[in-house]
């Protein structure tokens, strides 16, 4: 996510946002990088015409751009720098930043770093570089080459992660954001395979989101070139957040659970559960990538407001 102060100098990107068609682009950027030609095709747009919107993204630093070798020639490859701009007022007295007078910490826990699991076929990791062990064994969630999985996944069970609690004796926790790339599991994989897909803390179930599929008809924008086609290449960035007002999905009421009834106690950590559960309406299983897998650069990331 990347921080926008409403200032002068902070123009040239609200100009470039401020063009239907590049807003168009950007909508289609969001799931994956594209050429020009690709980008033309979609819109009905000459590539010509394509190109000046593209220029108007990059000056306004929406849109990152790279030549890379074609059948002829070089084309140009598209793709956003951020997929979340948080924006941010001015204060008027002292032309800075107006901050939070909460505290905050962050911590990145690596997809293949969960502390417990349970999770039954279609599963499997993979690396940057291989797969780890087999396809659907899931003995396999217990090697200990686990921690460097840039990607798993699961048709039916849950994986947990620990998230360290530093907060001391006088601070209280007013809210956890937690954003991940996710989808659903289907077999090979199926742009519409629905999952309901249950999210917890400390053992508490905060809300369901229900995935709209398992994406693979489009290569994921850092998924390895050796991973086969035919499989699952990218998810959804969500950003679930619990504070005193309930717990939210991209901004959406979910469920009335608030921060201040998951029994969070100093020093011990809190339990983040991501599950696909059998009763399920949609039981159609997880898939989770890390910062070298998929569409977006990150692993599980936490922002702890206290």
């Amino acid at each position: 996510m990347r921080e926008i102060f409403i200032h002068p100098d902070n123009l040239p990107l609200f100009e470039a946002l401020a063009s239907d068609t590049r807003l168009k682009i950007v909508e289609i950027l969001l799931q994956g990088s594209k050429n020009i030609k690709e980008l033309a095709e979609q819109l009905g747009l000459s590539s010509a015409i394509v190109t000046k919107h593209i220029q108007k993204l990059e000056e306004g630093g929406i849109v990152s751009c790279e030549a890379i070798p074609a059948k002829r020639g070089m084309q140009k490859q598209c793709r956003l720098v951020n997929d979340e701009y948080l924006l941010r007022y001015l204060s008027h007295s002292t032309n800075k930043p107006t901050l939070p007078a909460s505290n905050q910490y962050t911590v990145s826990i690596p997809i293949g770093q969960y502390s417990s699991y349970q999770v039954r076929p279609t599963c499997g990791l993979a690396s940057e570089h291989k797969l780890i062990g087999m396809r659907d064994d899931p003995r396999y969630f217990a090697e200990p080459e686990c921690a460097k999985a840039q990607h798993l996944w699961y048709s039916s069970g849950f994986v947990e992660y620990r998230i360290p609690n530093y907060m001391t004796a006088a601070e209280q926790i007013s809210s956890i954001s937690i954003s991940l790339e996710i989808a659903s599991e289907a077999p090979g994989y199926e742009e519409h395979w629905p999952s309901d897909i249950t999210f917890s803390l400390n053992g508490y179930p905060l809300c369901i989101w229900t995935s709209p599929g398992d994406f693979g008809e489009q290569r994921g924008r850092l998924t390895p070139s050796w991973w086969g086609a035919g499989n699952t290449q990218y998810g959804l960035l969500k950003t679930l957040l619990v504070n005193g007002e309930g717990t939210f999905i991209d901004g959406v009421r979910m469920s009335g659970m608030r921060v201040n009834e998951l029994g969070l106690v100093r020093s011990e950590d809190i339990l983040f559960r991501i599950s696909s559960l059998p009763e399920a309406r949609h039981p159609g299983g997880v898939s989770l990538f890390g910062r070298a897998f998929g569409n977006y650069e990150q692993d599980i990331e936490v922002i702890i407001t206290t």
